[in-house]
């Protein structure tokens, strides 16, 4: 599913999220995500309000713990925790690139960061509430317009700080932005690192079936104008035309397996669309693996850099590239009760692993038995498609 985003005023993580209860995220599953790590005094609701004629959902986050303040260690301690697994893992990755901005800013460890406004409970269910709503969705692929920045200066935990702030900035390093006429912060933080974490795409709309349109509101009342950021969610079509990528490659022959899998899932964290090894012979003979790393152009840099530092690599090589991607949709089967989502092409279907692992324990029947009865039900249509699995 592609989720395109148009950011008409900004955007912020209670935004996003909003604008993904809209479009059909489920409130349970989310609250249930944010349960998982195990913060406690605050409590998720969804309203649906009207701004400037425009009717949007808002989300508040009623806290009733003070504890406002976290370093972030503690923070990406209780992100891991979120569940299912790829919630987790998009959550980290959010709050780590946060830790590491503000961490440059300050000249010290990702560690040692304080989170001052980003400590609160209001970040944590921002970050993790959102990634189970694109969870939830089965958004693979997010492309947003440019962000407008807004102009003027906020009040900060370390006083008064030029808008955008500095650490929004360094987390748009590689976005697309665009000036705008309103006075004050427009992107945070939050915001901001959830697109760097799930590797977002700038530009138009991407070729797509058009779905649902989310539209989530802001706190912040504007006298002309609806403060909403939009999400549309859509199929790709068939025949869509081929995308520019870039493959990046280096050698290790020096690299335990634990780092070079460790590098793999940081990478593929990172937002690269794909990422795999193949064994190679090096000079004097010495076994090795060719690590190669697929993304889009705007994340080069950033991978780039990830791969080197990870690995101690001296050198990367660049192979510019084509990719065509098939239309695929995801379907829901309920295999003994258990629910288990079939990905299915022109040309196949195939179940989704995690699901099947989940209903092979559930049941105490071999995994291979739940993905055969998983495709036979696809098969013979007896399937949930999103639309009806939101409505229920």
């Amino acid at each position: 599913m592609i989720c395109w985003i148009n950011p008409f005023t900004g955007l912020a993580g209670d935004m996003l999220l909003a604008a993904l209860i809209d479009a059909g995220a489920p409130l349970d599953r989310i609250r249930s995500a944010v349960a998982a790590t195990g913060l406690s005094g605050w409590n998720l609701t969804a309203e649906r309000i009207t701004d400037h004629g425009l009717a949007a959902t808002r989300v508040h986050v009623e806290v009733t713990d003070p504890h406002t303040e976290r370093r972030a260690t503690e923070v990406l301690e209780m992100a891991t925790r979120a569940t299912p697994r790829p919630v987790a893992d998009l959550a980290t990755a959010a709050v780590t690139a946060i830790a590491e901005a503000e961490a440059r800013l300050h000249d010290t460890d990702p560690a040692d960061v304080h989170l001052h406004e980003l400590g609160g409970h209001d970040t944590l269910v921002d970050i993790v509430g959102s990634a189970a709503a694109l969870h939830a969705l089965e958004v693979t692929d997010i492309v947003s317009a440019p962000l407008p920045l807004g102009r003027g200066r906020i009040d900060a935990a370390h006083g008064v700080l030029p808008c955008p702030a500095p650490a929004t900035l360094a987390l748009l390093a590689g976005a697309a932005v665009t000036g705008s006429d309103l006075p004050g912060e427009t992107v945070t933080p939050t915001g901001a690192a959830l697109l760097h974490a799930a590797g977002a795409r700038y530009g138009p709309p991407p070729p797509m079936t058009l779905g649902t349109t989310g539209y989530g509101a802001g706190t912040r009342p504007l006298p002309d104008r609806p403060n909403v950021v939009a999400v549309s969610l859509g199929s790709p079509l068939a025949g869509a035309p081929d995308e520019d990528v870039v493959v990046l490659e280096t050698n290790l022959d020096d690299v335990t397996g634990e780092l070079l899998g460790h590098v793999i899932a940081r990478a593929l964290h990172a937002g690269a669309l794909d990422v795999w090894t193949t064994p190679a012979v090096m000079k004097k003979g010495r076994p090795a693996q060719t690590l190669h790393v697929l993304v889009h152009p705007h994340q080069e840099r950033r991978l780039r850099d990830l791969v080197l530092a990870e690995t101690g690599a001296l050198g990367i090589r660049r192979v510019a590239a084509t990719r065509t991607t098939l239309p695929r949709a995801f379907e829901t089967v309920q295999v003994d009760g258990h629910p288990v989502r079939v990905k299915r092409g022109p040309y196949g279907a195939k179940p989704e692993h995690d699901d099947m692992v989940a209903a092979a324990a559930a049941l105490g029947l071999p995994l291979r038995a739940v993905a055969a009865r998983a495709l036979h039900l696809s098969k013979a249509g007896t399937t949930t498609s999103q639309e009806e699995e939101r409505a229920q």
